[in-house]
């Protein structure tokens, strides 16, 4: 048996989604597998080193998940050269130094989005990848979703026919801290640390868009702070001074309308925490994280408009599951082993930091249709 060690440097997983996501459902998991299989006889297996601030969780950490090695001391771990990977879950703001220094000691990269604050440090930073000969990747999660996958094949198949437009619900309530403990970090809701969900999920939206139906070229978003004030993990007061809602509406090519409306103060009647609808001139779909159901034309009833008797009609039903047709990894997971495929047998892997910068220029031009109250072109980085 061959086997490729790749030493990840693994900055950040302290966090909620690098501890459950990239660490535990991700990297541990690859290991216990017996890392991946990238050809007859042949795997790739990770060799990671955890590092943060705070030594204590670090050590927490390595006793969950059976890693042995850990730092506190980014600086001298990019010094070793057994180390050829270097992976990003710090916040947002501080990331791009980080990645900065990783780059400049020659470690391929691969990061959680949003790639940086604006669109000019995140192209800048896919430029030092690209002049250095260094590979990279962006986490675009959502594109290896269950329900996401049934959506690509039903377009793939024409169930749809001439798509028409798509809507998003995503979101769910954060308790404020007061009584019940917050679900979500505190910096989420302060822009002083760089919190905000234009910034954080319109990045989303726009590989989900670009990858599964057609680029955006246009958006129009509306932001709001609906939630005033939460407490933070010790139970004291803050103000809100981020976003914690977008509606957006957007453009895209071949004519489509998609609206995505995202909360962190909504209560969920639907399917699941994320649903995307989308409606064709031949059938449309719902689809959930896993789940996915589907109305073609000729299960359409046939509504009309009358308030003033009971609806006759019940419309949960003339939809059908989508069955399960392929085995479905975490989505995490899939794309790691598909990077780490890239990183030692230069496999495809277009998800680059030139991709995660588009998402980040789409979160840029949300903040700047809801300021301007208008719609915002997008062009071509």
């Amino acid at each position: 048996m061959k086997q490729h060690k790749v030493g990840i440097i693994m900055n950040g997983v302290t966090g909620r989604m690098g501890t459950n996501q990239h660490l535990l459902r991700s990297i541990v998991e690859i290991i216990k597998q017996g890392g991946v299989k990238c050809a007859p006889g042949e795997t790739i297996m990770p060799d990671a080193v955890l590092v943060g601030r705070d030594e204590l969780k670090l050590k927490k950490l390595c006793s969950i998940s059976g890693i042995t090695k850990m730092s506190t001391d980014l600086d001298e771990v990019l010094k070793d050269k057994g180390y050829t990977v270097y992976f990003d879950a710090q916040t947002t703001g501080i990331r791009a130094e980080s990645v900065r220094k990783a780059i400049k000691a020659g470690k391929h990269i691969y990061c959680e989005k949003p790639v940086a604050m604006n669109t000019a440090v995140a192209l800048e930073l896919h430029e030092l990848c690209r002049n250095a000969g260094l590979k990279n990747g962006v986490v675009q999660d959502k594109l290896w979703l269950p329900g996401i996958i049934k959506l690509k094949r039903l377009i793939e198949m024409g169930f749809f026919g001439r798509i028409l437009s798509i809507r998003g619900e995503f979101g769910y309530w954060v308790f404020e801290g007061e009584t019940i403990s917050a679900q979500r970090p505190s910096w989420n809701y302060r822009k002083e640390d760089d919190g905000g969900i234009i910034l954080d999920m319109l990045c989303h939206w726009r590989y989900v868009l670009d990858n599964v139906f057609a680029r955006v070229r246009a958006v129009s978003c509306l932001g709001a702070t609906h939630i005033e004030k939460r407490f933070d993990e010790n139970g004291a007061p803050y103000k809100c001074t981020a976003d914690d809602a977008a509606y957006a509406t957007f453009e895209l090519e071949n004519g489509i309308i998609a609206h995505f409306n995202s909360s962190w103060a909504v209560r969920v009647r639907r399917d699941d925490l994320l649903t995307l609808q989308v409606d064709g001139t031949k059938g449309s779909a719902v689809a959930g994280l896993r789940e996915c159901y589907i109305q073609h034309y000729g299960n359409t009833p046939k509504p009309v408009w009358n308030p003033d008797i009971p609806q006759s009609i019940n419309f949960f039903e003339g939809w059908s599951k989508v069955p399960e047709q392929e085995l479905y990894e975490n989505a995490f997971k899939a794309q790691w082993e598909l990077f780490l495929k890239h990183i030692v047998k230069d496999e495809p892997f277009p998800w680059n930091l030139y991709e995660g910068a588009k998402g980040v220029q789409l979160a840029e031009k949300g903040m700047e249709s809801w300021k301007e109250r208008r719609w915002i072109s997008i062009p071509e980085l």
